[in-house]
């Protein structure tokens, strides 16, 4: 580890780096923000703030690389005037550290979590409508662009352009080692992948199908995008999408099913859940029913094809290959719930029929996700 940052040697860093104005000659405080990085919210006397986050270093003191994609998105977006519009939507690095993998920000004060919003079941729909125009403007004017796709494919410093391989390379390899790493609640979700041979099956074919063609964020979610304060009163400028580590050359599809499956996670894990109720009982009791959210998914893809409605002609199978793309990544929280919490009970269970459904019957999965007067 060259540098490791803390509350104590923030403020010099940020001096050394000529990081200061005029009004942040004095420190108020500094604050702990809880993220898989080491995040730190710097408040200068004049109420200013900045966002300086580290990659954690691993064991090997090394770190994995995610920053390189967050700082080649503002690389893009610089080199490439026609974005525009896309800069309305991010939170732009004031500096980025590659030797000590640093990044500096500024504070977006003015916006807030938008999964706090959507966790009081209130699903806007002219916030759906604008994550959908953001989508569709991201993926519809890189789309199969060579000078675009030899930006995003000739730095290997990022993270792998293959999102797919992480989410899906511990389920095609299952070996006695995983007895030795997973507690015994966790096994209960190998042996039931296990059981569904089409599941794998549908798995494996999705990997196939994968055709990296635009930029794609890689880690689209609702975690990943901010809501202004004042957004009942804008008509543009509701979102801020953040978090672009992942970013990379890849598959519109993907995007658009993760996005999608972190909405789904929010009626899944609204279940109420319990030994004596069935999972079919469960998911009707849930506190942010399906039916609440179906508006919001609908608009948002009505107003994605609307944009970008060249996609469903080159690749007739994409609304079938999104919903595949949700249930892969409801298997991806699964993992995670696995990996982080160690347990996988009767909320894991409802997950991951609910992920063979859309994974192995994408067709009939279309009317459960986005309401049965969808039209396309």
């Amino acid at each position: 580890m060259v540098f490791a940052l803390n509350s104590s040697n923030v403020f010099s860093y940020l001096s050394e780096q000529n990081l200061l104005n005029t009004g942040q000659k004095y420190l108020e405080k500094v604050e702990l923000i809880e993220a898989k990085n080491f995040n730190l919210l710097v408040t200068f006397s004049d109420q200013s703030k900045l966002l300086v986050k580290q990659e954690r270093y691993q064991k090997q003191g090394k770190v994995i690389g995610e920053f390189f994609g967050e700082w080649k998105s503002q690389e893009f977006l610089r080199q490439m005037p026609e974005f525009c519009p896309l800069k309305n939507y991010g939170n732009r690095v004031i500096h980025f550290d590659p030797d000590n993998s640093i990044l500096v920000f500024h504070y977006l004060e003015d916006y807030q979590d938008l999964t706090n919003l959507y966790q009081t079941s209130n699903f806007p729909i002219k916030i759906a409508k604008d994550i959908g125009y953001f989508s569709a403007f991201l993926h519809r004017e890189t789309f199969q662009n060579q000078e675009y796709k030899n930006f995003w494919t000739a730095d290997k410093n990022s993270l792998s352009t293959e999102p797919l391989k992480f989410l899906i390379e511990g389920l095609e390899r299952i070996t006695p080692e995983v007895f030795s790493v997973v507690p015994a609640d966790g096994l209960k979700f190998f042996v039931l992948y296990q059981k569904y041979d089409s599941l794998g099956q549908a798995i494996s074919e999705l990997k196939q199908a994968f055709q990296p063609s635009c930029l794609t964020h890689s880690d689209l979610k609702i975690n990943n995008i901010l809501l202004s304060k004042n957004w009942q009163n804008l008509d543009q400028k509701l979102l801020c999408v953040i978090d672009w580590e992942r970013a990379s050359w890849g598959d519109p599809a993907f995007d658009l099913g993760m996005l999608i499956s972190s909405y789904l996670q929010l009626w899944l894990n609204s279940l109420v859940i319990s030994r004596t109720l069935s999972i079919e009982t469960s998911l009707k009791l849930a506190t942010i029913p399906l039916e609440n959210i179906q508006p919001s998914l609908k608009i948002l893809i009505q107003n994605y094809l609307e944009i970008f409605p060249e996609i469903l002609e080159i690749r007739p199978d994409f609304i079938e290959r999104v919903i595949q793309f949700a249930g892969l990544g409801l298997i991806q929280q699964i993992q995670a719930m696995i990996q982080y919490h160690k347990v996988f009970g009767n909320l894991g269970i409802a997950m991951l029929q609910v992920a063979k459904t859309l994974l192995c019957r994408p067709q009939a999965s279309i009317t459960t996700v986005f309401g049965a007067n969808i039209v396309f």
